[in-house]
C-alpha cells in the first residue's frame, strides 16, 4: 500500500511516537487526520512542534478513543488508521488499572469495530510494546517469544494485540501489529528513562534513578516512525506482529555513562524507591530480533545510539521548560 494522496487517521497523534508518525506520513504524501484528546487549553500536544507546512496538512479532530461514536466519525472515509492512543505509564497502571484497561483495551476495540463497520479501510495498524514480552526468556527476542503480563499496562497491550489478530482471522480485517522496543528521542517526556537521565544531568542534579542494571533495546524515534510506515505499507505484514528494535541491548548504567560523556561531567546516582517497580513486575532484559521487519518491509534502524543520545540531549536542552528534573514523572 502507498500512502501518497491517501487519507490516514492517526490516534494519539499528539504524543511522542504519534507526532513522529504524523510527520513521516506527511513526508510520504498522506492526508492526515490527527485524533487528539480534548483539553480545555486546546493544546495539540507535540503536533504544535511540527513545521508550518506539516501542521497545515494535518486535520485535527478532538475526541477520546473510549468513545465509539468519536472513533467511527474520525475514521469515516479513511484509507488507513494508525492507532497509537494509549495510556502508557507503567507506574500509572499500578495506581489506575481501570482507566488503563478502558483506554487501551476498549479504545482498541472501538478502532477495530469502526473499521469493520465502515469498510474500505485498507490498513489498521495497532501499536504494541516490547513490554508484552516481560523479562527475556531468550535473546534476541523475536515475535514468537512468550508473552508475560508483568504489569497491568502490559496486560492491556497483550489483550489489545489479541483482539486485533482475532479481528483479522475472524473477519478478514487488514490488521498489522507494530511492536516497538524502547523508542527514545526528541519530544519524549520525563516519564521515560533517557529523558529523565538527560534532564537531571542538564540541571546539574545528582541522578535519582531506579534499577541500573536492567537492559533495554533503545531505538531512535525517527527510525521507529519510519518502521511504522514501512510495515504498514507491506502487504506481507497483514495479520502479522512485527518487532521494531535496534537489535542491541544496553543497561541503564551504560546510558548514564554515555550521557556523562555528552554533558562532560561525572554523574553521581542515588537510588529512588519511587522509581523501582515491584520485584515481580520489573522487566530485567529486553533485546529485539527485528529480522522480520527487514524481511517483510525492508526496514532496519539507521541512527546509532550515541548519535541519537546526542540529538536527544540537544533537544532537551532547548526545551528544559518542558521538564521538572527533580520530580518523579509516572
Amino acid at each position: 500500500m502507498r500512502f501518497d494522496g491517501r487519507t490516514v487517521v492517526v490516534t494519539g497523534a499528539g504524543g511522542f511516537i504519534g507526532s513522529h508518525v504524523v510527520e513521516r506520513l506527511i513526508a510520504e504524501g498522506a492526508r492526515v487526520r490527527a485524533m487528539l484528546r480534548y483539553t480545555s487549553r486546546a493544546q495539540h500536544g507535540w503536533l504544535d512542534a511540527l513545521s508550518g507546512d506539516a501542521i497545515d496538512r494535518t486535520d485535527i479532530t478532538l475526541g477520546d478513543v473510549r468513545d465509539f461514536d468519536a472513533v467511527r466519525e474520525v475514521m469515516r472515509g479513511a484509507d488507513a488508521v494508525f492507532h497509537l492512543a494509549a495510556l502508557i505509564g507503567i507506574p500509572y497502571s499500578y495506581e489506575h488499572p481501570q482507566e488503563v484497561i478502558d483506554t487501551n483495551v476498549i479504545g482498541t476495540t472501538n478502532v477495530l469495530l469502526a473499521a469493520r463497520e465502515l469498510g474500505g479501510v485498507e490498513r489498521v495498524v495497532l501499536t504494541s510494546t516490547s513490554e508484552v514480552y516481560g523479562s527475556a526468556v531468550r535473546v534476541p527476542m523475536d515475535e514468537q517469544h512468550p508473552l508475560q503480563a508483568q504489569s497491568p499496562y502490559s496486560a492491556t497491550k497483550i489483550a489489545a494485540d489479541a483482539l486485533g489478530l482475532s479481528f483479522h482471522r475472524s473477519f478478514g480485517l487488514p490488521v498489522t501489529i507494530v511492536r516497538p522496543f524502547n523508542a527514545y528521542g526528541p519530544r519524549q517526556s520525563a516519564r521515560a528513562v533517557i529523558p529523565t537521565i538527560i534532564s537531571q544531568a542538564l540541571a546539574g542534579a545528582t541522578l535519582r534513578l531506579g534499577a541500573l542494571d536492567t537492559t533495554r533495546d533503545f531505538t531512535f524515534v525517527e527510525d521507529t516512525a519510519r518502521g511504522f510506515v514501512a510495515v504498514a505499507a507491506a502487504d506481507a505484514a497483514l495479520g502479522e506482529v512485527v518487532n521494531l528494535g535496534s537489535g542491541s541491548e544496553v543497561s541503564i548504567r551504560e546510558i548514564v555513562a554515555k550521557v556523562a560523556g555528552i554533558v562532560g561531567r561525572e554523574l553521581p546516582v542515588e537510588g529512588d524507591e519511587q522509581r523501582m517497580r515491584p520485584a515481580k513486575s520489573e522487566v530485567a532484559r529486553l533485546h529485539s530480533d527485528s529480522s522480520k521487519a527487514l524481511r517483510l518491509a525492508a526496514w532496519r534502524p539507521e541512527v546509532p545510539l550515541d548519535d541519537g543520545l546526542r540529538r536527544t540531549a540537544e533537544w532537551i536542552e532547548a526545551h528544559m521548560d518542558q521538564f521538572r528534573p527533580r520530580e518523579y514523572a509516572v
